[in-house]
């Protein structure tokens, strides 16, 4: 039986989220809706949703900060901004704060649905049983691509789908360049200005996570991409 995809959706907006929840519902969503941020944190932490779609100017907690909540105990869960902003800053901020994808309003509904099953491909698969042959060494790291965690000298760093996915890329063209649009349709699906920008932010990201070896390095090769050196 193929499964029912739980997501909730958190906008102040009555009559939009009325008009998204039943579009969702009819293309066979599950849909728990919140209208307004503390009430989405709540459904959140009660119902363990597969996806978020979340506005980001709400009462009572916005967007960006519903966001950073959840991510301060969930790397995985993919999470959309619904904003009525497209400037640059805006845009950063919801990457910044831990959002996977963003989308302007007014949107069409074939365009969400579409960001929510790409991203969804990503993240809902069977788990894999542990094989140290699926692990990759760097330096003093140790990469379990499948089961999404990076090791270190006992510590486990649980990564996003996302995290895993941009640091597998690099890892399986360790010391060479491995070309920023490549990784831009590889991962986010086309090389568009907000993409390369929220690639920069997980690059960022993935250069801290690895600092504890002063060997490891995720290098810029200006105009070209990026190289791992390990």
């Amino acid at each position: 039986m193929k499964q029912q995809i739980r997501l909730l959706l958190v906008e102040d907006e009555t009559v939009l989220a009325g008009v998204v929840k039943e579009t969702l519902e009819m293309k066979g969503f599950e849909v728990i809706y919140a209208a307004d941020g503390q009430e989405g944190w709540q459904l959140y932490k009660q119902h363990g949703p597969d996806v978020c779609v979340i506005d980001v100017m709400m009462p009572r907690k916005d967007g960006l900060t519903l966001v950073q909540d959840i991510r301060a105990i969930d790397t995985h869960t993919p999470l959309i901004f619904l904003t009525a902003k497209s400037e640059v800053q805006d845009v950063l901020k919801g990457f910044h704060a831990g959002a996977d994808d963003y989308i302007k309003k007014p949107f069409s509904m074939e365009e969400l649905i579409l960001r929510i099953h790409a991203l969804l491909k990503r993240t809902l698969v069977p788990a894999t049983p542990p094989s140290h042959q699926q692990q990759i060494r760097l330096g003093g790291y140790v990469f379990d691509y499948p089961r999404q965690e990076l090791h270190y000298n006992g510590e486990t760093r649980r990564l996003s789908q996302r995290e895993a996915d941009l640091l597998k890329m690099l890892a399986d063209n360790v010391n060479n360049i491995t070309p920023r649009k490549d990784m831009l349709l590889s991962i986010w699906g086309d090389d568009s200005f907000f993409n390369a920008r929220n690639m920069d932010v997980y690059i960022t990201r993935m250069r801290k996570y690895l600092q504890q070896d002063e060997n490891i390095q995720i290098v810029n090769i200006r105009g070209r991409g990026f190289k791992l050196l390990a």
